[in-house]
């Protein structure tokens, strides 16, 4: 964890260096005025030098000055450090996100990868910045002002000694009981980010179905549950103060008494007496800047487990040594295919599926809620990878491929579709950055989008809101279909891509894919036998097996299933959905 961690620090490495040696600087600085003053005191007043006040005032004058340069130097470096390691855990965190399989992505919610990015991340920087400044501060502060306090009277230094001792003990006896609040409260602040996100993302939703109370006493429970944990925590790092002060009063009277005494009889100064009081106060706030060091590297402790999770994170994916760089044609073959999302799943979702479509066909693929049609195109393009069995593309397994190519070749519309924030040019343009603006209105003209693009006031200029919100769904889909278009693609796959455009359109953009790519494979998941039984051939999928494959005749006269939802849907309850009839 620690390596990971330090590996990110990179640039930063001479402000990270710079910082502690400054902090040290400052120290020595600060622990040569206590020294200077006492002899002001014992020789300047006491004797009546006033050469020797003018002279110590002015050394003590430029001590100090240097100790402002080097505790200024320290906290630009600090800061300077501090952040950029920051931003190196948050770049590395984001870069690595960015190669996860999909199986990668299911081990963590989305409210959990955005805590990693934020709070977490705050959290290592704070703790990183005081590492390089207190934790190098108060331990060298210390061991100086001890070894300063001995020199001028051992036998008074002793209180000293003996209350480190007992601040140490109350110190890790508080410590172990707060950590372990400090661990859980993360994982609460997973819960809240959740719930912000369901909320602000879901807010027309919301609103619709008058669930703002609901959302608001969700929040507020996460909100509680994060507070109560903290609390809890703080309780135990609370007593820290009133132990710290007892003992630092405590010290301060027997110094006075014993000192006092000392005086009196000629064996201690009163410059000296001065001199011990001042390192008796760096001594004890050493102590408590420790205590405050513990507290922060303790709750930092579960965010750097958790940003090592992150960055060490493997992709379940990876390419082969000597990867295949072209895929010849869109034909698919699946050669006894069998899939699980967990490799301890007691059956896998798809389950030994042999078939074999050949490049340029259109196939259909329909089948209830649940019975792996996503699944088993999401294999296709290699989103995941088959447990048992081998997958085919061009005549090359899948694996084979460099992924970047294998996925450039096969264009998703996904079954939930997305839009990014601004214009829809920039929002086709991730089909293909280099596309012109002839080329992206001749997709959108293929995908029945123009319509509706050209009566906004700015066209294709126009602005979409994040996740495409001032579009309507249909509108959305077909924006996204366009998208997919731009890449010119040998496989296109349609995930229920139509679902909500009329029949009509969903028509006039299956005769115009058919039309202007006729060599792409082209596969449409659907729930109505509308949208498919025009296809080469239909894939009938039941409980992740393949139940039948032909042409839309065929399988009306020898696939039970087929048949049954045909028959519903055409007949009489015309509206009748598949999952009606399992």
């Amino acid at each position: 964890m620690l390596k990971t961690l330090a590996s990110q620090i990179k640039e930063f490495k001479l402000p990270t260096l710079l910082t502690p040696l400054c902090m040290i600087g400052e120290v020595i600085c600060e622990m040569i005025i206590p020294i200077l003053m006492g002899r002001l005191v014992d020789r300047g007043i006491y004797g009546e030098n006033m050469g020797y006040i003018v002279r110590t005032g002015g050394l003590m004058i430029v001590v100090a000055l240097f100790a402002l340069f080097f505790g200024i130097s320290s906290g630009v470096c600090g800061s300077k450090a501090s952040a950029g390691f920051a931003r190196n855990l948050r770049k590395a965190m984001h870069d690595n996100i960015q190669t996860y399989s999909f199986a990668n992505i299911d081990k963590f919610s989305t409210s959990s990868l955005v805590t990693r990015l934020t709070t977490d991340v705050t959290n290592i920087q704070n703790a990183f910045m005081m590492l390089l400044r207190m934790a190098i501060r108060a331990p060298f502060t210390m061991v100086i002002a001890m070894v300063m306090s001995f020199t001028l009277s051992a036998r008074l230094a002793t209180i000293y000694l003996g209350a480190v001792f007992v601040l140490a003990f109350f110190l890790i006896l508080i410590m172990r009981t707060a950590t372990k609040y400090f661990k859980q409260v993360f994982e609460k602040y997973d819960e809240l980010n959740e719930s912000v996100q369901e909320n602000v993302s879901a807010i027309r939703v919301v609103k619709s179905y008058v669930r703002e109370d609901y959302e608001i006493n969700k929040f507020q429970t996460a909100a509680a549950n994060i507070y109560l944990m903290f609390v809890k925590a703080e309780k135990n790092v609370a007593l820290n103060g009133p132990v710290m002060q007892t003992v630092v009063y405590l010290c301060i009277l027997l110094i006075s008494w014993f000192g006092a005494h000392m005086i009196i009889g000629g064996t201690l100064t009163t410059g000296a007496m001065m001199s011990l009081l001042t390192y008796c106060m760096n001594i004890l706030m050493s102590l408590m800047m420790l205590s405050m060091i513990f507290v922060m590297l303790t709750m930092s402790q579960a965010s750097a487990r958790r940003i090592s999770e992150v960055i060490n994170e493997k992709s379940s994916l990876t390419n082969p040594e000597n990867p295949v760089m072209e895929v010849p044609d869109g034909s698919i073959r699946f050669d006894h295919v069998s899939f699980a999302y967990n490799a301890d799943a007691k059956e896998p979702v798809i389950k030994d599926v042999t078939l074999e479509i050949r490049s340029g066909e259109r196939i259909g693929i329909i089948g209830g809620t649940g019975s792996a049609k996503s699944s088993l195109v999401n294999l296709i393009s290699r989103l995941y990878d088959v447990t048992d069995g081998a997958l085919y593309v061009g005549g090359h397994d899948v694996r084979d491929y460099d992924m970047e190519v294998l996925r450039d070749e096969v264009s998703v519309v996904l079954q939930k579709n997305v839009l990014f924030s601004g214009s829809i040019y920039d929002n086709l343009r991730w089909g293909d950055k280099n596309a012109t603006d002839e080329e992206c209105r001749e997709a959108c003209r293929l995908a029945c989008a123009d319509e509706f693009i050209e009566r906004m006031p700015e066209g294709y200029n126009t602005q979409i809101e994040q996740g495409g919100t001032n579009v309507s769904g249909g509108q959305r889909q077909r924006l996204c279909i366009a998208r997919a278009l731009l890449k010119k693609p040998k496989i296109i796959i349609f995930d229920d891509s139509t679902s909500a455009v009329d029949t009509a359109t969903d028509a006039r953009i299956r005769r115009a894919l058919q039309d202007a790519i006729p060599e792409t494979t082209k596969i449409i998941i659907a729930q109505r036998i509308a949208s498919v039984q025009e296809c080469d051939r239909i894939i009938v999928m039941e409980d992740g097996r393949v139940d039948g494959f032909g042409p839309h005749d065929e399988l009306v006269k020898t696939n039970a299933i087929y048949r049954e939802v045909y028959e519903s849907q055409t007949g009489m309850s015309g509206d009748a959905d598949f999952d009606e009839m399992n």
